[in-house]
């Protein structure tokens, strides 16, 4: 029950964006289908995301192209005429998608709790889910199905790719060594780390009897970053870098022993398939967005960074404040290599 309202039969999710908080959505739609498996699902989703989830099982997308525009919203009233959800997860705080979900017909809406209903979502809905004490992303989003009387468990998921990436996989990563991905290239370029930090990652790990496989999106800064790794190493890297889509990507993760990334999209990627992985923050929390299976691999410099630039701890600080500035050159490579070593015995 959610409140006086029946376990909804027909459920709406607004998530556009990005590619890190839907694989967490993932997790959160797939417990919801466990304990209510007639729901009806619809996902209003971001255009690049749905590339990534489409054909997730018992999961109907519709498909809301921020960049067409006011043309985007009419497209959505136009696609939700006619119907009528019994709830709405209203469960991102940017504006636009709070515009969006007035073309989202539901008898509730859930938001987010006041402290992290930002933007005005709050005015948007008529119900909230219930406070929670510095949640990873991840939890949040759980909180929108303990809100429609879901018992949460730890997250797993299955994802929709199938052999036919995994063997895209198997023939253009030769088979002979296991490897590991590094994926240098966050959406914001504050966030990456420096070739040189990379590079001696890279032949840290060729030492060790690894292949190394670089990966990421098609734009300039993705590839000009794995061309300045590829010539800092003697060894032949193997640059995959914009040739894959995003579910060959996910095969190429899971075949994986180990993912190296910053805050970026493919990390959490690599956690629904169970590859293990090192992420490297300095100016989110990875306790809030880090790699959810994985904190414990983290390499951060948050802590220090946040307390110099607000004069106080993180604890004594509104959860999620993020660090500014170029901070990514404080990581070393000797904390990656020492988090290298923790994890090898676990996946030799």
């Amino acid at each position: 029950m959610l409140g006086q309202i029946p376990t909804p039969k027909s459920l709406c999710i607004l998530r556009l964006s990005a590619i890190g908080d839907v694989c967490h959505a993932v997790a959160m739609v797939q417990q919801i289908q466990k304990q209510y498996p007639q729901i009806q699902i619809t996902w209003v989703i971001g255009k690049v995301e749905h590339m990534l989830l489409k054909g997730l099982k018992n999961v109907e997308f519709v498909v809301f192209d921020k960049s067409t525009g006011l043309q985007g919203y009419k497209d959505l009233r136009a696609a939700m005429q006619g119907r009528k959800f019994d709830v709405l997860l209203h469960m991102q705080v940017a504006l636009r998608a709070s515009l969006a979900s007035l073309c989202i017909p539901a008898k509730v809406k859930i938001g987010f709790d006041k402290s992290r209903a930002k933007e005005g979502q709050w005015l948007f809905c008529n119900k909230k889910i219930a406070p929670q004490t510095e949640p990873h992303v991840l939890e949040g989003f759980q909180g929108f199905a303990n809100a429609i009387g879901v018992t949460t468990a730890t997250p797993s998921w299955d994802m929709p790719f199938s052999d036919t990436e995994r063997a895209w996989a198997n023939k253009h990563i030769p088979n002979n060594k296991p490897y590991v991905v590094i994926s240098a290239a966050a959406s914001k370029a504050e966030r990456n780390w420096h070739a040189k930090g990379y590079a001696q990652a890279a032949e840290y790990l060729i030492s060790k009897g690894y292949q190394v496989v670089l990966c990421g999106g098609p734009n300039d800064l993705e590839k000009l970053l794995a061309a300045e790794i590829e010539c800092q190493v003697d060894a032949e890297l193997l640059n995959l870098v914009g040739a894959t889509n995003l579910k060959q990507l996910l095969a190429v993760l899971e075949g994986a022993k180990l993912v190296i990334a910053p805050d970026t999209g493919p990390a959490h990627m690599a956690v629904t398939v169970g590859t293990p992985v090192i992420g490297l923050y300095a100016h989110s929390n990875p306790k809030r967005t880090g790699p959810y299976l994985y904190q414990d691999y983290a390499v951060s410099v948050y802590q220090q960074c946040i307390a110099e630039q607000q004069q106080k701890p993180a604890n004594e600080l509104a959860w999620g404040v993020r660090a500014k500035g170029d901070l990514m050159d404080r990581i070393t490579f000797a904390m990656v290599q020492e988090k290298i070593n923790l994890l090898l015995p676990a996946i030799d």
